[in-house]
């Protein structure tokens, strides 16, 4: 399992992630935005809260996480595609 050691956010629900392997990449979250647990990412000041947990996770301080395995699979797709 690959694990998430540093997040960064952007505007447009952008995260830039790095993750323990060294690979690096950006993933747009905007689709994943909805649900009592992710609305709240919608407000940019607490989008901007991102962090990253003791299990390699992105989460904010509502406890919404989202995997670092499904996240590491989308940029590798995307930089495959360039």
């Amino acid at each position: 399992m690959h694990k998430i050691v540093k997040a960064i956010a952007h505007p447009d629900y952008i995260i830039e992630l790095t993750f323990d392997d060294g690979a690096t990449g950006c993933v747009d979250i905007s689709s994943r935005l909805y649900g009592p647990m992710f609305e709240p990412l919608n407000d940019p000041d607490f989008f901007i809260k991102v962090s990253v947990d003791e299990f390699g996770a992105i989460c904010w301080p509502n406890q919404a996480d989202l995997a670092p395995d499904v996240l590491y699979t989308e940029i590798q797709a995307t930089q495959y595609k360039k």
